[in-house]
């Protein structure tokens, strides 16, 4: 009998050290740790969608110009982006997308960009303000392509095969006479290579006046070497022109007799005070001593 107990003692010990020794091992195995927080997004979806859909609403004077400065957008993105067929045709009040379709917008900044759009007309009947484009700025050196272009409606003077240089004159202005356009001497003739006219002395301030009657086509000095200058059609054949000029008494367009005064000799673009006159035929420079009269 007291073995028996014996061995239930024992059996009993055993199975309590076998449990112990499996709880043990279970506690050196570590808990899986499980982060169930996540941060939240650094966009709401709500502003990414204000982003995309961000328009710039055109007012009075607006110019699509004007708006790609404002969002450093360039034009013609602009006129892809909102499928304009003609990017001056801006209406008040119209929404312009100022950025890529899905994309985003930019803070507006200053950018420059050299592109002409006519701005449109303000809201409430008011007139567009006029664009001027004279007097031109600038001067040009002279070139015969220079001097056509000052001339509106003038082309270059045609090629004539065996004209000679200085050929005399087959006809002239309608009244067939011309007067001198300022009283000096002359100091410099006619050369058509070096001098494609006479040079005139006189004083600063002197008049100066019409050879014949005609139309002035230019009054201004964006012509280089010619200074203040002005230029009278006399029919379709006959032009004649008056540089160096202080000042000048008559505007493009004016109507004016012959012996008129149409400004004062002066020294612009000159070394010193003179007139310098010429008459061109179809374009091309000639003698204007074989049109005046003799002194």
């Amino acid at each position: 009998m007291k073995d028996t107990i014996n061995c239930s003692r024992y059996r009993t010990i055993g199975m309590l050290t076998f449990a112990l020794a499996l709880s043990g091992c279970a506690s050196q195995t570590a808990a899986p740790i499980r982060h169930s927080t996540v941060p939240p997004s650094s966009t709401p979806a709500t502003a990414t969608a204000q982003q995309v859909e961000r328009t710039h609403v055109v007012r009075p004077g607006d110019t699509l110009m004007g708006i790609g400065r404002l969002y450093g957008q360039n034009v013609n993105d602009l006129v892809v982006w909102n499928n304009m067929m003609d990017p001056n045709q801006l209406r008040v009040g119209q929404q312009i997308r100022v950025s890529p379709p899905g994309g985003t917008v930019p803070e507006p900044v200053a950018v420059v960009q050299p592109v002409v759009i006519r701005p449109i007309a303000p809201a409430g009947g008011m007139q567009e303000v006029p664009v001027m484009h004279e007097p031109r700025g600038g001067k040009q050196p002279y070139s015969d392509q220079a001097w056509a272009a000052i001339r509106p409606g003038s082309s270059l003077p045609p090629s004539v095969p065996g004209a000679a240089p200085g050929a005399a004159p087959q006809a002239a202005v309608a009244d067939s006479a011309w007067l001198w356009p300022a009283s000096g001497q002359i100091i410099a003739g006619f050369n058509e290579a070096t001098n494609k006219g006479l040079d005139i002395a006189g004083n600063p301030g002197d008049p100066v006046i019409a050879s014949a009657a005609g139309k002035v086509v230019y009054s201004g000095g964006g012509l280089r070497g010619y200074g203040n200058l002005v230029i009278i059609k006399h029919d379709d054949d006959y032009l004649s022109a008056y540089a160096h000029n202080q000042a000048l008494l008559v505007q493009e367009g004016d109507e004016v007799r012959k012996g008129q005064q149409i400004a004062e000799l002066g020294s612009t673009d000159a070394d010193r005070p003179k007139l310098h006159f010429e008459i061109r035929r179809q374009g091309r420079p000639v003698d204007p001593v074989q049109y005046l009269p003799a002194r």
